[in-house]
């Protein structure tokens, strides 16, 4: 294992440090969580659940560093903004070997990983614009009223595996930027991305205190949602996690976004383009082993397209399945052995619940890499919506198809389904795709484009059981998040500005 700026090594492997205060620190903690290449499963580091002390440690920090970061003007928080997002760009090749690494995603895949996040960090350079009040003269005679949009303190990020670099980047700097500080807990399992880029933002000009990062499990979790000092929570990652931190965090009066579970469906219409659908369907369910929360899991066949489902499979067939690491590996492996297990475990009960099993990835055995997690592309077709495959979010490179006769009844079939983070239509209709957009009830819909993440100019949109909160991630809805409103109300009496002669005469006392 290459030295890392926050590791040392530990026998054979490293230990992550944390970072308080702008510095690099190892833990005096005796629990410790291994953190595996799975591609391997070899030992790459070990990562500390941090004590009381230290997480204590970080939010004193943070709360040290708001009070004179918040009066920072925002065009020197601006420039910190670019100077980040220009330092991410610089060493977006290394962040992303550490991904494929640690996660096991392919390179392509991780450079895709920086690449949107450091879109929200160039989107944050537009702060000047985006933490714009609002005011109304003379709403009563000589009587203003203005908004200002002003940080709330200090704030909370917890991220998920699959994406070490992107959320994150979705986290601190929007909250840096409008003037708060932050506390990170990154995932035990694949922390380096965001250390290396901790040590960026220190060279962007962050503040000593103003972002820190802190290590565990559940404790740390429980640590940010009942420490005070946090205003605010941002979470995303599993639908059990993400309804508890909802949960516990507003019980405890914060401020919570939690994007959660997903099962995102692929309506393909009969009038579409069969050689881009085929295609987008494969990227979409097997990239990055599906270990997305907006992977299209789930391919809805309207019709006769039905008969496409023999050349889907050939071309999923072709897929190189490596350690990311290796040139041309299309996927890469799972995070852990029981990731793969449970993946198996939920194809298995499709084939149990009568679905066909057209495509069998479960058995593969990559060359070289014998001990890893992986899991082959996995097609199951004739899929109920009773089923145990359809109803829980398999987390894997498995397809799951589904046959209707009309739009209609696809629209009902998403609409029925629990989860609205996304969704999309392949067709060439514009009459099609306008009724599917205005009457599936899913909170971000792709037209042709099989993974409609919007950009940072808007919001990420999930809805219904993807997501809890008020306030959605990035864009407008994330520059709402990390401020509150505040309203003032002046009155200036005109009378009280006209100039006045000086008597000259005696004073009559009238």
């Amino acid at each position: 294992v290459s030295r890392l700026p926050w590791s040392r090594n530990y026998a054979s492997a490293g230990t992550t440090q944390l970072f308080i205060d702008g510095k690099f620190v190892e833990s005096q903690t005796n629990e410790w969580i291994d953190v595996h290449n799975p591609a391997t499963n070899e030992v790459i580091t070990r990562v500390p659940c941090a004590t009381d002390s230290e997480m204590n440690s970080a939010v004193a920090a943070a709360e040290r560093a708001f009070k004179s970061w918040k009066d920072t003007s925002i065009l020197t928080r601006q420039q910190v903004m670019f100077r980040l997002q220009d330092l991410i760009r610089k060493n977006s090749a290394e962040i992303a070997k550490i991904i494929t690494l640690e996660q096991g995603k392919t390179l392509p895949d991780a450079e895709g990983d920086v690449f949107r996040g450091l879109q929200v960090v160039e989107h944050a350079c537009s702060i000047t614009s985006l933490q714009l009040g609002e005011s109304l003269p003379s709403v009563a005679k000589d009587m203003d009223t203005y908004t200002y949009r002003v940080p709330l303190g200090v704030t909370a990020g917890i991220t998920p595996f699959n994406f070490p670099a992107m959320i994150p980047l979705w986290m601190f700097p929007m909250a840096l930027v409008c003037g708060n500080t932050s506390v990170i807990k990154p995932s035990e399992r694949d922390p380096g991305a965001v250390m290396l880029m901790m040590k960026l933002a220190q060279e962007a000009g962050v503040p000593d205190g103003a972002v820190n990062i802190i290590h565990g499990a559940r404790k740390a979790v429980n640590f940010i949602l009942d420490n005070p000092t946090i205003k605010a929570v941002s979470f995303v990652g599993s639908d059990q996690a993400g309804q508890y931190i909802y949960e516990r965090g507003s019980a405890n009066g914060k401020r919570v976004q939690s994007n959660m579970g997903a099962k995102n469906h692929g309506v393909i219409l009969p009038d579409a383009n069969k050689e881009a659908t085929l295609n987008a369907l494969c990227g979409a369910a097997f990239g990055a082993a599906g270990q997305r929360c907006m992977a299209l899991s789930t391919a809805v066949f309207v019709g006769e397209t039905k008969n496409w489902i023999p050349e889907l499979v050939e071309r999923a067939k072709q897929l190189k399945v490596s350690a990311g690491s290796e040139p041309g590996a299309d996927l890469g492996p799972l995070i852990t052995p029981e990731a793969k297990d449970r993946v198996c475990q939920l194809v298995q009960s499709g084939v149990n619940d009568g679905a066909g099993l057209i495509l069998d990835g479960r058995n593969i055995t990559v060359k070289g890499y014998e001990k890893g997690n992986f899991v082959g592309p996995t097609i199951l077709t004739d899929v109920k919506p009773n089923m145990e495959c359809y109803t829980e979010e398999i987390f894997g490179p498995v397809l799951v198809t589904l046959n209707v006769d009309t739009l209609d009844d696809a629209i009902s079939l998403i609409n029925e389904n629990p989860y609205g983070n996304g969704t999309a239509i392949f067709t060439n209709s514009g009459a099609a795709a306008r009724k599917f957009q205005n009457e599936v009830d899913v909170g971000q819909i792709g037209v042709n484009v099989p993974i409609p993440v919007p950009l940072p100019m808007f919001a990420f949109t999930g809805s219904r059981g993807s997501f809890r909160g008020d306030t959605n991630f990035y864009g407008k809805s994330g520059i709402a998040f990390y401020t509150q409103t505040k309203t003032i109300t002046s009155l200036w009496r005109e009378e009280d500005a006209s100039d006045k002669v000086a008597p000259t005469a005696m004073p009559t006392m009238k």
